[in-house]
């Protein structure tokens, strides 16, 4: 039988990430973010590891009153990771889905502070994001966290190809007192005492992954996909109906710490960083006949900026970006 989980783990590549990026935060970015990360994600880079001189660290004007005025989209605010020391050189836009912010803060900072090009991002649901993208979106970066959403603005002419630049793994994050394993995973969730939540699907992909899962649990017993669907709650993922968590929290150790629901089907790095949070909370693996790999796509999107895309584009699929998206526990393409 394998393990049940892990308790209360707060995987040590992320504690020595964030241990890192708090000593060089400011007090305003882990209380006043605004945002889906961790506390003390919440905040950015502001010297270079090679001993220069911090370079200016700005927010966008908009984010604390959540709006965007143009070159955003409606509803989805920017942030800028870099602004100032480089004069008034447009940034790189980035619309990342919600899952990617720790590893993308990380990133982007790092590569603001190396090339001297501003960075500013958007993170969200990658459905939604995509929606607003294909109605009125400035160029940039769209990075999903399917491939699906990447091919629809490719195929509508609005991006270019589409390119996978990491993958995760659908998990449970289960309360302290729930008592399952691997290999009981599919009789707890069936059990209607059992309380299981998950993102939106179409909104959010990690939706779309959940009921990927249910569908592989019809085929082990049947009449489960229609019994899971029907209890599922969806907890996250952008519609209007979910519980909306505090600036400053993580949202799944936030749902979980307010017992929103006993079990929550999520990736993998998400529940890693909720455990960070609330390390009672426990992370349980997929059994092998259950398990769903998500995969992520990027796009530049045409455009006057596409060139600035394109270069971001790079910096993420090289070395030193996957190199910090394995740090928050996503594995290479």
């Amino acid at each position: 039988m394998m393990a049940a989980g892990i308790r209360g783990a707060c995987p040590v590549h992320i504690v020595r990430s964030l241990a890192k990026l708090a000593s060089l935060c400011s007090s305003e970015y882990r209380d006043d973010h605004d945002g889906v990360s961790i506390r003390l994600l919440h905040c950015l880079r502001l010297v270079r590891e090679d001993g220069r001189p911090p370079m200016s660290v700005r927010r966008s004007p908009q984010i604390p009153h959540r709006t965007n005025p143009s070159p955003g989209i409606a509803g989805v605010p920017f942030e800028r990771l870099v602004g100032g020391g480089y004069g008034e050189q447009e940034p790189v836009r980035v619309f990342a889905a919600g899952s990617l912010k720790a590893a993308f803060v990380e990133a982007a900072t790092d590569y603001a502070l190396s090339s001297g090009v501003p960075v500013e991002c958007s993170f969200g649901p990658s459905g939604l994001l995509r929606e607003r993208l294909e109605r009125d979106g400035p160029g940039g970066l769209f990075a999903s966290a399917n491939m699906e959403h990447p091919a629809i603005l490719n195929g509508g002419g609005r991006s270019g190809p589409v390119r996978v630049f990491a993958r995760n793994q659908l998990c449970a994050l289960v309360q302290p007192d729930v008592e399952v394993t691997p290999d009981t995973l599919l009789e707890r969730m069936l059990d209607p005492a059992i309380r299981v939540g998950t993102s939106t699907p179409k909104a959010d992909p990690s939706g779309d992954y959940a009921w990927a899962m249910f569908r592989k649990a019809e085929r082990l017993q049947p009449g489960s996909h229609r019994i899971l669907d029907g209890k599922a709650l969806r907890l996250a993922g952008g519609t209007p109906a979910i519980p909306i968590p505090p600036k400053d929290r993580n949202p799944y150790g936030w749902l979980m710490e307010g017992r929103h629901a006993d079990l929550f089907l999520t990736y993998r790095t998400n529940a890693q960083l909720a455990i960070c949070e609330v390390p009672a909370l426990k992370l349980v693996a997929l059994p092998e006949p259950l398990a769903v790999e998500a995969e992520y796509g990027l796009t530049v999107l045409n455009g006057p900026a596409s060139a600035r895309g394109e270069a971001f584009a790079d910096y993420i699929l090289s070395p030193a970006g996957q190199a910090a998206l394995e740090r928050y526990g996503f594995s290479n393409p």
